[in-house]
């Protein structure tokens, strides 16, 4: 995309790239805060979070740094390297969390719910569009996505909703709490991401590729949703 960094996740990145960043990752933090206001289902991670809590002497938040950690591991066989955008991914979404959770609609109707529920959903999709396409490197889920479909060409909404839907079933396992939202979100996350990842690559420049990795990674184009054979 015309904002995508070039070169190096850890050099200091052109403005826009950076504000492409930063944008969608307050984005995703705001997604999160609507389905957590929502009161029907937090996101799988969260979820496993709360499980992993229940069985040790971590906090949810101690569970989510250590959660994050074993995916940064994970990395190491898809040949994942962070870069700036993975720890702004950290910062900057915690932050956007806290600031927005309290100043978004807290409804007391399920339509209303259902309906700040789904545009949490959407909103996270778009949001990871956005800083994907900065370059600027994933965030540690995203990085295994991104890296598998590099590795093996899978379609980014399934590796997503795969992705997902096994972080919920270990975490339902472990007790975690969650609702219809939830599955949604397992469910449909991928989706919204890979339709904004195409409507991007209408609005890109013709013989621009749309890339979501750094350079040195040696990424190819993004297969949204379609078979890589």
């Amino acid at each position: 995309m015309p904002w995508s960094a070039q070169g190096r996740t850890w050099s200091w990145p052109r403005p826009t790239a950076l504000v492409v960043l930063l944008a969608g990752l307050w984005l995703f933090g705001i997604g999160e805060a609507a389905l957590i206001d929502a009161s029907l289902g937090n996101t799988p991670w969260t979820v496993l979070a709360e499980g992993i809590a229940d069985h040790s002497r971590l906090g949810i938040g101690g569970a989510t740094i250590v959660i994050g950690a074993l995916v940064l591991v994970g990395w190491i066989p898809l040949r994942q390297l962070p870069g700036i955008g993975t720890i702004a991914n950290v910062v900057v979404i915690g932050v956007s969390l806290a600031v927005m959770q309290p100043l978004l609609p807290h409804p007391d109707g399920i339509p209303a719910r259902a309906l700040e529920a789904a545009a949490g959903i959407a909103t996270i999709g778009v949001a990871s569009a956005l800083y994907l396409t900065a370059n600027l490197g994933p965030g540690p889920r995203d990085g295994w996505m991104t890296g598998i479909h590099r590795r093996f060409g899978y379609p980014i909404a399934s590796v997503r909703a795969a992705i997902e839907l096994s972080v919920l079933a270990v975490g339902i396992a472990l007790g975690g709490t969650v609702g219809v939202a939830t599955f949604a979100f397992a469910l449909l996350v991928g989706y919204c991401l890979a339709l904004t990842l195409q409507f991007l690559e209408r609005l890109a420049p013709a013989g621009d590729q749309l890339s979501i990795e750094a350079a040195e990674l040696d990424s190819g184009s993004i297969h949204t949703g379609k078979s890589s054979e």
